[in-house]
């Protein structure tokens, strides 16, 4: 099964765009394209490649050209030759990775240049030292999938129901750029929204250089690595209805980056009414999703182009959705450039890691309401002091990845306690990096009492509100996943839901029913939130709103788009003049 963009891919133009929208270098050269490729059962390179894959399609994928796993403890080797561009070299030449899936180590013209581990995180080499004007690349990559505690996600060496096939290698762009010998490392960029003001602060590896940030007219000096404030005064705030950007450009003495920013508040704040609630721009603001677990079936996790990326937004976003909780999976940095642009709140969970997960532990909650103290590592499978510590490097990580990112609307460490600890000290771990954003700290169930909602997740039995006792907001983070099998776009023998229906007109009914019964009337009691599962229909899992090729939408969009417009007026207290 392909998707309408995967049929088409050029194999010769595989996602060219910039992949760093908010960090814009005029230098950019696409590594992206045909590698040679070999499997290995240890660490010694192979003296031959056995084929080529297509980059960045893991190896497990249609795309890839290869469909052949990467087995734990086994070794797959890339190479591949590139000239460098005469003039390219402005002092440093840098080679960036998307994400690589789970260890990389890097080797230039036979010389070791670093590596990385975390398979959700990009990653950047100066090779300035062992560039030369004909060059070889290879890449060594490990990936242990679910055998280790290194984050995973939902990839299984053993795949079934809501576990998926496992992918591994290079999975988003790799890329060459051109700086000058000193050059800008990063942006940290965080609107001061209530203060008409956004502070920046460009990174740098030495201390206290000179810099300049300009927005439209206004210009504002600084030094690297200390904040500098830029006026915004009468500025237009950015929401899904309209998702204003600024234009921003820094430079710093030879060096120059293209970005852009949205004015925004994300908060936790009580209504009229002293009801906790989640807030955008000082406002009640009610969170209408889906869950998103960004799979695709040639190409797993890569997004098979740009207009992938943007159709599944645009899709959920002309259906009335305003807000996709990416599931356990962090996409690349396009995929959020296209929520900011086109107004899409996102939820953004941290991939799960940890041993073998405990049926018990995982079940419990669901069956019995209640919950464990999530100190007791072996109870999930959290034994390993080196896992948990990983588990925090890798998290800082996203965290830094994507703060700058408009559309993050909050952040979601653990997910039905799978791999959780320490919840608390990862909720206090997180404010330290970002005070900006709300948390949902162990959504599901084996709640902490952290965070800033009360996180349920509802399949099997009719949703009842309650108030959270601590003074959250309650939102009901995952609900629905309402299973219907489409003749000719559904993968696997065996399908999986939370309920099976038999065609789209009992479908349509059980939805309506669902919201109608059960969403709309907690919306004045205090429900902030509601996820629905979800986006797509992803491997052996029938619940998508779509199917898996994302070629037919199995509710009527009329019937959605009005019912979501119902939910948005009866969030804001407007039934009664809807009415009139």
């Amino acid at each position: 099964m392909k998707t309408v963009w995967g049929k088409r891919l050029d194999a010769d133009a595989i996602l060219p765009e910039y992949p760093r929208p908010q960090m814009r270098r005029e230098s950019y050269l696409c590594l992206n394209g045909r590698w040679r490729y070999a499997f290995s059962a240890n660490d010694k390179m192979p003296l031959k490649m056995e084929g080529d894959i297509l980059v960045p399609f893991s190896p497990e994928s249609v795309l890839s050209g290869v469909r052949r796993e990467l087995y734990p403890g086994h070794c797959l080797w890339y190479r591949r030759e590139f000239a460098v561009p005469e003039g390219f070299n402005e002092g440093r030449v840098l080679l960036h990775f998307g994400a690589v899936d789970q260890k990389a180590t890097v080797y230039l013209n036979g010389r070791e240049m670093g590596g990385h581990t975390g398979g959700y995180t990009p990653f950047t080499l100066d090779v300035t030292a062992a560039l030369q004007s004909q060059n070889l690349l290879t890449i060594k990559v490990k990936d242990d999938t679910d055998v280790s505690f290194h984050t995973r996600g939902k990839q299984s060496t053993r795949p079934s129901g809501i576990w998926y096939p496992g992918q591994s290698g290079i999975w988003q762009t790799v890329w060459l750029e051109s700086v000058p010998k000193e050059f800008i490392t990063g942006l940290f960029i965080r609107p001061l929204f209530d203060e008409s003001a956004v502070e920046l602060t460009v990174l740098a590896r030495r201390e206290g250089v000179p810099c300049t940030a300009r927005v439209g007219d206004v210009v504002s000096q600084g030094m690297t690595n200390e904040p500098l404030r830029i006026s915004m005064q009468g500025f237009t705030p950015w929401s899904p209805e309209r998702p204003h950007l600024y234009d921003l450009t820094v430079k710093m003495g030879q060096d120059q980056v293209q970005s852009y920013f949205g004015m925004r508040k994300f908060s936790v704040e009580k209504d009229e009414a002293g009801i906790p609630r989640l807030f955008l721009n000082g406002a009640p603001y009610f969170h209408n999703g889906v869950l998103d677990q960004g799979y695709w079936p040639e190409s797993l996790y890569t997004p098979p182009s740009d207009e992938a990326m943007i159709h599944d937004i645009q899709t959920m976003k002309d259906l009335g959705f305003n807000m996709l909780r990416k599931h356990v999976k962090v996409e690349p940095l396009r995929w959020y450039y296209h929520c900011d642009r086109l107004g899409m709140l996102v939820w953004q969970d941290m991939p799960n890691g940890g041993g073998v997960y405990k049926k018990g532990t995982i079940i419990a909650p669901l069956l019995t309401g209640k919950h464990k103290r999530d100190d007791n590592y072996p109870a999930f499978a959290r034994e390993s002091a080196e896992g948990r510590e990983s588990f925090r490097q890798e998290l800082g990580e996203v965290v830094a990845n994507l703060f700058n990112c408009v559309c993050i609307a909050m952040w979601v460490p653990f997910n039905e306690g799978w791999g959780q600890f320490d919840a608390v000290e990862i909720t206090e771990r997180i404010r330290t990096w970002d005070t900006s954003r709300p948390i949902d700290h162990a959504s599901g169930w084996h709640d902490q009492g952290a965070g800033d909602i009360k996180s349920e997740h509802c399949y099997f039995r009719p949703y009842r509100f309650h108030p959270d006792s601590l003074g959250r907001a309650v939102a009901l983070t995952e609900f629905g996943g309402y299973g219907l099998t489409i003749a000719d776009h559904a993968t696997g023998k065996k399908s999986f839901a939370y309920k099976t229906c038999r065609n789209e007109a009992e479908l349509l009914a059980a939805w309506r029913k669902l919201y109608e019964s059960r969403i709309l009337p907690a919306l004045p009691k205090g429900l902030s939130a509601a996820v629905y599962t979800q986006l797509s229909d992803v491997e052996g899992e029938r619940n998508g709103i779509l199917t898996y090729d994302r070629a037919v939408c199995k509710l009527p969009a009329d019937e959605v788009r009005a019912l979501n417009e119902r939910l948005r007026l009866e969030s804001k207290g407007e039934k009664e003049k809807e009415q009139e």
